[in-house]
């Protein structure tokens, strides 16, 4: 496929619309429609050339749409996957996969008899930071030890908290992906969590405060340490360090500039949005999938990811209910 990218959003809340942004502006696509359950109000005097629907399944049955872009509750991701899928239409799927394993692996199943191109949106895969130091992993040598500080500037309230899936399948499933990506299969977690900004978090199992341990296939130890709440701004970390040498990065500010006197050295803090930090990535991975969709590029983080995400957070939930470290079940065939 050498045109453009015919593609349709399902879902239309924050993430979708941040999604639409960047596609307006992507010569390689062009959008067919809109699906959302939410009435179109002024969508048609804002976007003439772009239709709206509120049933996903007319979009599947739309013959001039080549690709869907899936950023709906995650409770629907597998359903929409499958039926995407049995309709050969080409998948964007915003992260996670889903939340329940035997609906996620019946759409893995149809998803494999299909030759179409399923991207999960793990979108700091695609950073620029993250993106460099993959590149360069090789340069550390056999690798040793993996740590990632993934911190929000604010805590949820429990209205977000009783649907979220917790801390583990909403949050540091970013950085289960991350370690994969980087070192992996992850064999084992170990988590020790907390209530150390919200004792309320108790009502729904979820604590706001974690740290994981992680053992390696290939050897090497992780460390992730979570916070829904850092005072300071949005801080996001990560260092490999192995044999050779080491690779890392720094958090993003608004501005570089250093100020040093006799009273001290002051710097900006981090970004304090996620939609900061990582606004660059979601056109980034848009042109990943598109390479895979017009070149037969290598799919920058496939299904089995997704699945494996998964996985690693329901590991380490139970591993923070018993106590004790947890293997990770792999993908079997």
């Amino acid at each position: 496929m050498v045109g453009k990218i015919a593609i349709s959003l399902i879902g239309f809340g924050r993430i979708s619309q941040v999604h639409m942004k960047h596609l307006l502006k992507n010569e390689r696509y062009s959008i067919k429609s809109v699906c959302d359950i939410k009435p179109a109000g002024d969508f048609a005097q804002q976007y003439p050339n772009i239709e709206y629907v509120q049933d996903y399944r007319d979009v599947l049955r739309d013959e001039k749409v080549d690709a869907v872009l899936i950023c709906t509750p995650t409770s629907l991701h597998p359903e929409m996957i499958k039926a995407a899928a049995q309709a050969n239409k080409h998948i964007l799927c915003e992260k996670p996969i889903g939340s329940d394993l035997d609906a996620i692996m019946d759409a893995y199943a149809e998803v494999k008899k299909r030759n179409i191109v399923l991207q999960l949106g793990f979108n700091r895969r695609f950073d620029g930071d993250f993106l460099s130091i993959k590149g360069q992993i090789d340069k550390i040598g056999a690798p040793h030890i993996l740590k990632i500080t993934s911190r929000d500037p604010e805590a949820l309230g429990l209205d977000y908290v009783k649907d979220s899936g917790g801390l583990f399948m909403d949050m540091a499933i970013h950085d289960f992906d991350m370690a994969r990506n980087m070192f992996g299969e992850i064999e084992e977690v170990y988590v020790n969590g907390a209530r150390l900004i919200n004792p309320d978090y108790a009502k729904y199992g979820d604590v706001d405060t974690a740290i994981t341990t992680l053992k390696f296939a290939n050897g090497a130890l992780g460390v992730i340490d979570n916070s829904r709440q850092a005072a300071y701004g949005y801080d996001q970390r990560i260092e490999v360090y192995g044999s050779e040498g080491m690779l890392q990065n720094a958090n993003h500010s608004d501005h570089n500039t250093v100020f040093s006197s006799n009273d001290g050295v002051q710097s900006e803090k981090p970004q304090y949005f996620f939609l900061q930090r990582y606004m660059q990535s979601y056109e980034t991975e848009a042109n990943f999938f598109a390479d895979s969709i017009q070149h037969g590029a290598e799919v920058a983080c496939t299904i089995v990811d997704g699945i494996m995400a998964v996985k690693v957070a329901l590991a380490a939930q139970q591993s923070l209910v018993t106590g004790k470290p947890v293997k990770v079940e792999m993908i079997r065939d």
